[in-house]
Formats: structure tokens, sequence, C-alpha cells
């Protein structure tokens, strides 16, 4: 079972827009609640309470001179007095009995105090009606010779401030939110930026126009990022041109001492010599493909699926026996030349171990891959992890068809993360081993 904090994390929201906007929004809600709340236990209560006590006084006044002139006329003009002066419309029943019917208990504040003041102020049996008219309140007062009927304008009790706080409150709220969600909206774009342009440059796709924008811990965010991509960069050129360098001069003393071997003639030993210069030759070729494999291609947007096809197509016109599927067009930001050589690297080590090979690319959730599958003896699960290490071989023979130089699959991983892929090698569901190329979409 979850923990409440468990729970109050995944009902928080997960980006920094919205859990920005929730620490504003919170208190302003907040103080939004304790205002409404102080308004309706003071203010309001006080303004209903005296409304309803100026009516129930009228209404006593005219009981009290109806009872000061009781003769016909003068009673009358005590009611003319009531309906021009207090706003009131008051009907006598000569007589007139008030019906006994069950009091309905008052809903609202201002309903609860119009009860309050008329047991205070007239202190004779009433029923008020609320319910039946809609723009007036009935009162009915029984007095002692007859029945007083009371039409009183809803204006007289309740009042429009009311609903000009309410509005003003949540008007002003929402033109806030409105405000901080804009300069959100502006901060958080800039930190969108720096992460878009961090996870483009770890796919080793080239950011030449980022600019540093947005508060000032974002620029420094977004300065530091630029100041470690000019690094990795030279870092990564500096590496490049010394195994290039040390590669490319290593190849002149290989030329002599091939030159000096084929002028020796036949003598004992030069057999084992030529194995150990063309061995030399392959090691340097390794160190120019490695050196290639991290150079400096740009990233354009490629069908994975028809680069896949060019590189099974050139070991088929070798008379190999390859099965290719592809599941429709993964297009995605490649450095071509690069991923193809990873590719002839996976593929040809699986040609070179197994009879059949069989290559699959398709798009997986937020990824395209190029899974390798053969018939091969395969390779032990402790050992998959080292044979990616440089100049490892688990074939250990000077023959070139079989032993390689050790560098196929470190190529082959170094160009799939320089993408911001892997290369990951599983069990194959043919018997021997899978090599999967996943690179981010």
């Amino acid at each position: 079972m979850a923990s409440p904090s468990l729970w109050l994390k995944r009902l928080l929201p997960q980006g920094l827009l919205g859990r920005s906007l929730l620490i504003i929004v919170t208190p302003l809600i907040v103080v939004q609640l304790v205002s409404t709340f102080i308004f309706y236990a003071t203010h309001w209560d006080t303004v209903a309470r005296r409304l309803s006590l100026g009516l129930a006084g009228d209404i006593g006044a005219v009981i009290e001179s109806m009872r000061a002139f009781p003769a016909g006329e003068s009673r009358l003009r005590v009611l003319r007095i009531a309906a021009s002066t207090m706003d009131l419309d008051i009907r006598f029943q000569d007589g007139g009995i008030l019906p006994n019917v069950p009091t309905r208990s008052p809903s609202g504040i201002m309903e609860a105090a119009l009860y309050n003041a008329l047991t205070e102020r007239v202190q004779r049996p009433f029923r008020v009606d609320t319910v039946s008219f809609e723009r007036e309140i009935a009162i009915w007062v029984q007095l002692s010779d007859g029945l007083l009927e009371v039409f009183v304008p809803r204006k007289r009790l309740f009042t429009s401030t009311t609903y000009i706080f309410v509005l003003w409150m949540v008007g002003t709220s929402m033109l806030l939110l409105g405000i901080a969600t804009v300069f959100m909206r502006n901060q958080v774009r800039s930190v969108r930026k720096l992460a878009s342009a961090a996870d483009s440059f770890g796919k080793g796709r080239d950011v030449p126009n980022f600019k540093p924008e947005g508060a000032t811990e974002v620029r420094q965010a977004a300065q530091a990022f630029n100041l470690m991509r000019d690094r990795i960069r030279r870092q990564i050129q500096q590496r490049t041109e010394m195994l290039a360098g040390v590669s490319h001069d290593l190849r002149t003393p290989l030329t002599r001492m091939k030159l000096q071997l084929a002028m020796m003639g036949e003598v004992e030993g030069r057999a084992e010599l030529d194995e150990d210069v063309a061995e030399m030759e392959r090691m340097v070729e390794g160190y120019l493909a490695f050196a290639r494999g991290e150079g400096g291609e740009k990233a354009v947007e490629c069908d994975l699926g028809a680069l896949v096809e060019e590189v099974v197509a050139r070991f088929r016109r070798e008379g190999r026996d390859i099965d290719l599927h592809v599941e429709g067009d993964v297009a995605i930001p490649l450095r071509p030349h690069a991923l193809s050589r990873a590719l002839s690297n996976l593929i040809g080590n699986a040609l070179r171990y197994a009879g059949h090979v069989w290559v699959r690319v398709g798009r997986r959730a937020d990824a395209a891959e190029v899974v390798v599958d053969d018939d091969g003896p395969g390779i032990p699960a402790d050992k998959r992890e080292q044979v990616f290490k440089p100049f490892l071989r688990l074939e250990v023979s000077r023959n070139p068809e079989t032993g390689g130089v050790g560098l196929g699959l470190t190529i082959a991983r170094d160009i799939a993360r320089g993408h911001g892929g892997d290369v990951v090698l599983e069990d194959s569901p043919l018997g021997g081993l899978r090599a999967r190329l996943r690179l981010p979409v």
C-alpha cells in the first residue's frame, strides 16, 4: 500500500511550470478563503443584521402608529405615509388571523437576521415568505384586531456589495494568475531550451546557435553547458587527431618492413614475420577506423531503414545470406557514414561466426532499433561486456578471417553512444547471438 507522501507526489504537478504555478496559486487561494471567511463572518453578517433591524424597526413603528391612531381614516393615513417614506406596501385585514402552518426554518444569513430582528422589534406572531414572490418579501404580523400584510422590496434586505466583493476577489485572482503564468512560462522556456540543447548534444547532434537566456541562474547553467560542450569537442578532436597521427606514423615503418621482407627472399622465419606485419597493418587500419568514428561528421535527417538496406546490399553482393525486414520509415538525425560503419561491424561479426543472419529495423516506443540475429555459437553472458573493450578478442587465432583486430564492437558501440544510443548483446531466439542497436528518436 502506497504511503500518503507517495500519493501526494503523484498528485502534484511534475513539470517546473506546474509546480511554480502551484507555489503561487496555493497562497493566493488561502488568502481568498481567509478573506471570504472574514467577510461572511463579519461584514455580511453585520450588514444583514443592520438591514433587518431597520426593516423590523419600520414595521414596528407602523404597528405602534396604528395603535396610536385606531380610527379608520387615521389608520389609512399611517399606511400611506409608510408606503411613501419607508418603501413598504402595507395592507390590513380587519379581523384576519395568521394561518396556523408550520414555521419554516430560516435559510441563509439574511433570512436568519430578519427572523431575529422581527422577534426583537415587533414582538408579535409573524410569518415570513421569501420564496413565493420574485422581487418582494411578504411578512404577515398578527395584531389584536386583524392581520397586517407587509410587502417589502428585496433590495431593502440584500446588498450588491456581496457580489461585487466576490467578483473583485475572483477577478483579481484570475488577473494575477494570468500574469504569473505568462512570466513563469517565459522562465520555464529557457530551462526547456537548455534541456533540449543538452539532449541534442548528448545524441551527437550539433547545437551551434544555443544562446543563454532567462534568469541569472539559468544563464549560468547555459554558460556552463557551452563551456562543457566546447571542452568535450576539443577533447574528442585532440583524441581523434592523436589516433590518426599515431596510425599514420606507423604506416611508414610498416611499409619499410614489408619492402625489406620482400627483398629477403625465402629465409627461415619469414612467414611468421609476414603474419606479424599483416597483423600490425590490420591494427593500424583499426586505429584509423576508430579515429574516423569520432570524426567531425555532421548529423543529417536520414532514413535508418534505407541505410541498413545499403549495408546489407554490400554484403549480399559478396554472396552472404542475410534476411532483412524493415518496419516502415524510420527517419531520424544520423551521421550516415559513421553509422554505416557501425552496422557493417555488427553484421560482419555475425556473418563471421554464423551461417545465416537476420536483420530487423523498426521503431520501438521512443527509440529506433536495429536487431541483428544469427545462428552461430554466441557469446557467454559473462563475457558480453568484455568484448566491447578495445583490442579484446575471444578468438585468439591470427587468422584475419576469424580473429580480427578487436575493435569492431568497440567502434560500433562508440558510434551508437555518439548518437545518444547504445549497443547491447543478448541471447538470440534463433540460437546464436543478438546485437541490438538502439538510437533515440
